[in-house]
């Protein structure tokens, strides 16, 4: 017989959900068998499948010991990924992060050791603020995503219960993103709001812009102001309205003004003007909470800002 007190992070899911995680290779088949015949007990009692749990409940489980995985600091992936982040703000609940441009957000096949959020566990586990001995259901995760060649401000999660507050609004848009970027050329307008469709191949990883709705094209919605210009190159500000695939990468380019150095959307070589990547970087956020934001709510209408933008 063993005993696991849920901690603060586990809260406010599923025992089956929980016990997923916890238990990677247990059959899900046994698992329900095991909480059926009470050889799993929420606090000394029969439990159900779906009950929620929260902080302070304690599982009593008569299963195999092969199920407690040993799982020793040598076997952490995260720890192979550097634990030097560029910090842009920190409490006790997030992290805001200056990606820089060359950094992917996740680890892929081809880079499996290192990635943002592997960097930030890294971090927190060197801080004492992570310990997955204790976590065994939750590792802090990274909120919103931005292309390897894309810098900016990735927000990281270092609880359950804001991940699900700050998930929840990014999906009804309360967190506003603010991007700078180079274009080539300049747009006969200093100020415009673009409103278009986009439809994504994902074959091919791309998307295209259409003037007119066509049949499974979304809506996009893109805000620019220009902030500077040599008649060759723009610096603008973006803000976008909606968050689609490529978007202002592919609207931009849309109305004649691609980005300097991007070799997707971009019309001819002519526009990697000394770029290694695409001139776009995402510099400024503000939390626009138009809801209660629970324990975050301290953060609504404070804005974030990269200092230094450097495009590579």
């Amino acid at each position: 017989m063993r005993t696991i007190e849920i901690k603060e992070n586990d809260g406010g899911q599923r025992l089956d959900k929980f016990l997923s995680k916890r238990f990677k290779t247990m059959p899900k088949s046994l698992m329900y068998k095991y909480i059926r015949t009470k050889y799993i007990k929420l606090n000394g009692k029969k439990c159900d499948k779906a009950d929620f749990l929260k902080a302070g409940d304690v599982l009593t489980l008569y299963i195999k010991d092969e199920f407690f995985e040993d799982n020793p600091e040598k076997n952490y992936e995260f720890l192979k990924a550097p634990d030097k982040l560029d910090i842009v703000y920190e409490d006790e609940n997030i992290l805001l992060i200056d990606k820089k441009q060359g950094v992917i957000v996740h680890q892929d096949k081809s880079y499996h050791f290192d990635s943002l959020v592997m960097r930030v566990q890294h971090y927190l586990y060197k801080k004492g603020e992570y310990n997955p001995e204790e976590e065994k259901a939750f590792s802090p995760a990274l909120v919103n995503r931005i292309d390897r060649n894309t810098g900016g401000i990735v927000i990281a999660a270092k609880n359950a219960e804001s991940l699900r507050i700050l998930n929840e609004k990014m999906r009804t848009r309360e967190i506003e993103k603010y991007y700078l970027c180079k274009l080539c050329g300049k747009p006969k307008h200093d100020h415009g709001f673009l409103e278009d469709y986009l439809i994504k191949n994902n074959s091919t990883n791309t998307v295209k812009v259409y003037k007119k709705p066509v049949e499974g094209a979304k809506v996009i919605k893109t805000e620019y102001t220009v902030l500077e210009s040599d008649g060759k190159t723009t610096l603008a500000e973006i803000h976008l309205h909606t968050g689609r695939t490529h978007q202002i990468r592919a609207h931009m380019a849309f109305i004649g003004h691609p980005l300097v150095g991007d070799r997707k959307y971009g019309k001819n070589k002519k526009n990697f003007i000394n770029g290694k990547y695409q001139a776009l970087y995402a510099y400024k956020l503000k939390f626009a909470f138009k809801s209660d934001a629970g324990k975050l709510n301290y953060l609504s209408n404070k804005e974030f800002k990269v200092k230094n933008v450097i495009f590579k």
